[in-house]
């Protein structure tokens, strides 16, 4: 048993497993009062004057206490950070991880003027935003009251959170975020006079990109796309099917 839990365990892609991980202890260690959300939020003046550079990576790590909302926003970062890295990104990790750097910068300095304290949210919205571009055709379901197209799925999910009474601002830095990378990456260097602007470092490449992949690898399928409620809780449901590879082109 234990055996089988550590290989499903070690078979999701790296990036998935890292950052899934890393917000899970996280929560544990608050959850546990190991540590506090005050030694984790975004601060700028903690950050500059008291060097607490820490801070830069752990508001992205942390989604509030053990609750709906945690298990809601783990479903979904677990759920596209795979797909994306498994689809479009697969066998780039170097480029995967770039684009992760991209969006925690740009986040960061957003979150300079709009005084937000975790980024993490806005981080899982910006994978959603980048997979419903970059597979466009998938239909989703969202708890069983809502047929759409996938680029539709961010926005769904942000008219959820205004509904729960949430703040939306979160979520627009999220689909604002993903909408500059997809741009820059699928569809500028595809006009006219277009050019790739994010050209990943060499030395991602070197510390990131693996010579050959594992041919054991069983990637996750990509033919159930959005999210039911049952009696159990929150569990994947909705069934999509591409049906053709438009990455590189803007709806």
């Amino acid at each position: 048993m234990a055996n089988s839990v550590t290989q499903e365990y070690m078979q999701i892609p790296a990036v998935t497993r890292a950052y899934t991980t890393a917000c899970v202890l996280t929560t544990a260690a608050v959850q546990l009062e190991f540590i506090t959300p005050f030694q984790l939020y975004f601060n700028p003046d903690l950050i500059l004057k008291k060097y607490q550079v820490w801070r830069l990576i752990t508001n992205f790590l942390f989604f509030g206490p053990l609750g709906f909302s945690f298990l809601f926003n783990m479903i979904f970062l677990y759920r596209y950070c795979r797909m994306l890295e498994e689809g479009s990104f697969r066998g780039r990790t170097a480029d995967f991880v770039y684009m992760f750097l991209f969006g925690g910068v740009l986040m960061t300095l957003f979150g300079l003027f709009a005084n937000l304290f975790f980024l993490g949210q806005a981080f899982t919205i910006m994978l959603v935003y980048v997979w419903s571009r970059r597979n466009p055709y998938v239909r989703m379901n969202f708890f069983g009251l809502l047929n759409f197209q996938a680029p539709f799925l961010p926005w769904v999910l942000m008219g959820f959170s205004l509904l729960l009474g949430n703040s939306i601002v979160i979520d627009l830095l999220g689909i604002g975020v993903g909408h500059i990378y997809y741009f820059l990456e699928d569809v500028f260097p595809n006009q006219p006079g277009g050019r790739k602007l994010l050209a990943t470092p060499g030395i991602f490449r070197v510390l990131f990109d693996m010579p050959q992949e594992d041919p054991n690898y069983a990637p996750l399928p990509e033919d159930q796309s959005g999210i039911s409620l049952n009696g159990q809780g929150v569990e994947d449901a909705g069934q999509g099917q591409n049906d053709e590879d438009l990455q590189g082109e803007e709806n």
